[in-house]
């Protein structure tokens, strides 16, 4: 993999098969969160690196072998991809708990995953028929549907899950031959930048994975408007979000955006009718609430609990909350690290004084922990918190904190609930627990997210789509869907014994 010494990250912008400075030759320290030091550094790119980037990339789409390559070649590309990625697993894993600040194991399951997307897009292009054959009803007529890439790509990726992110697009759009330019956060681009240089390991042409390191205010807008991009596919908030729509409709390019949510977790009393079925739902309400200090997207961030049930639960989910060891994500032992950074803390801490001031009820948490060994004074650190009778009009209900902040509410009835949990600008994805078979397809039915699970929360299949409803965004990403983001469709009509058609006098 790509060396990520100082001295080699600082050359992280990679355009045209080459590694090299930014051309303003500005640089940018990334900071460890658990002790806010610097450990690497990284080209700090601008709108002429974004240039550079595109041209490589619109150069390698024109005149490159990557969009004619036949799919079975793709495809071993992408699989000899997964390999690379399983072969230096723990040096990933590592980068990612320090960069991002995410424990050790999360990083290596995250690294489990992108392998998993890059075998998942192989196999799927592989196994494809050349094209649909369409009935034209005429023996003299062979009309087909084929599926071509779009072209260059631009794609802007998030700092929470630096590296799983970027290859749910990175990975669709090399198997459907595409070319590419990639901006990672600006905060976390390491792993991204590593993956860059397994791609080239693995024999992919010289300038058709392009990345650029860099701001989203001058990289990520310029790569939006550019007008030698064809898509551009954006993960993060709403509001950068709809920057980035705004900026690509001059020129009326593909765009697809994951922009958040606002997830509900509904726990019917049925549930918890037994002790098992009780300590799974509170065990899976803190998975869903506290996985990367609850710096997630699809995150159960509001736990919508029946009356009868609620008392008995909310008391157990603050005990087991107060008990989550928090600490650097490289210590052994560690089941939640830092925030990703000051700012991120800062706005958690607005928050939840938001909360407990409009009359929330603090049951867990709700402060920075003592400084110890593992949790340096430094380091961004926040406690699991657990805020009890919360209402709709609350803005830690309404608008996502992206941090370990959980929120309670309380129905008594199953309209009741489904409208709490419905009742969102969001609509990425929430949860059902309930031991009626029945109740949990009905409610599933009429939940407005765009991913719901029953009796879980947090698992996702790279054969299954990934998106939302509402503010949400528009796009998919995984499955066949998020493949069909990457491609043109094209109606090719063969007459195989074509006739004048006298349509005007002559």
């Amino acid at each position: 993999m790509a060396d990520t010494t100082e001295h080699q990250v600082r050359t992280s912008i990679h355009a045209g098969g080459e590694w090299r400075a930014a051309v303003s030759g500005a640089t940018r320290e990334i900071f460890d969160p658990a002790d806010a030091l610097p450990f690497a550094v990284v080209a700090e790119g601008d709108e002429k690196d974004a240039d550079l980037a595109v041209a490589a990339a619109r150069r390698a789409f024109d005149e490159g072998p990557w969009p004619h390559t036949p799919v079975t070649e793709r495809a071993a590309l992408l699989r000899r991809v997964a390999g690379l990625l399983v072969r230096d697993r723990e040096e990933l894993g590592l980068l990612e708990s320090r960069d991002a600040g995410k424990t050790v194991e999360e990083g290596r399951v995250d690294i489990d995953c992108v392998a998993d997307a890059f075998r998942y897009f192989a196999d799927l292009v592989a196994g494809e028929a050349p094209g649909r054959v369409v009935d034209a009803g005429s023996t003299d007529v062979h009309s087909v549907v084929v599926h071509e890439p779009v072209g260059v790509c631009a794609m802007i990726t998030p700092w929470n899950y630096p590296l799983l992110q970027a290859s749910w697009k990175i990975a669709p759009a090399l198997a459907a031959g595409n070319t590419f330019v990639v901006k990672p956060s600006e905060i976390t681009p390491l792993t991204t930048a590593a993956l860059i240089g397994l791609l080239t390991e693995a024999g992919l042409p010289a300038g058709v994975a392009n990345i650029v390191t860099g701001p989203g205010h001058t990289v990520g807008a310029r790569l939006a408007e550019h007008p030698d991009v064809d898509l551009v596919s954006f993960t993060g908030g709403l509001v950068s979000g709809t920057k980035v729509a705004e900026a690509a409709a001059p020129t009326v390019k593909k765009v697809a955006l994951e922009l958040g949510g606002k997830n509900p977790n509904v726990v019917f009393a049925d549930s918890c009718a037994t002790e098992e079925g009780f300590d799974t739902a509170v065990d899976q309400a803190l998975n869903a609430a506290f996985i990367h200090s609850g710096q997630v997207c699809s995150a159960g961030a509001r736990l919508i609990v029946e009356e009868s049930v609620r008392d008995r639960f909310v008391t157990e989910l603050a005990r087991r909350a107060e008990r989550i060891r928090l600490g650097r994500g490289t210590a052994d032992g560690v089941e939640c690290g830092p925030l990703v950074s000051e700012q991120q803390r800062d706005k958690i801490e607005a928050y939840v004084a938001s909360a407990l001031k409009e009359g929330a009820v603090l049951r867990s948490g709700g402060k920075r922990p003592e400084p110890s060994a593992e949790r340096p004074e430094a380091g961004y650190f926040y406690e699991p918190t657990v805020l009890d009778h919360c209402h709709r009009e609350m803005r830690v209900v309404r608008e996502e904190v992206f941090g370990p902040v959980l929120t309670v509410e309380t129905f008594r009835t199953e309209d009741e609930a489904v409208a709490l949990a419905n009742d969102t600008e969001y609509g990425l994805a929430g949860a059902v627990w309930t031991a009626d078979a029945g109740r949990a397809r009905r409610v599933a039915g009429r939940l407005r997210h765009g991913t719901v699970w029953i009796n879980d929360f947090h698992p996702y299949l790279p054969q299954a789509e990934w998106g939302g409803f509402g503010k949400s965004g528009v796009g998919r990403e995984l499955g066949p869907a998020g493949l069909a983001e990457y491609r043109e469709t094209k109606h090719i009509y063969q007459n195989l014994a074509p006739k004048p058609v006298r349509w005007f006098a002559g």
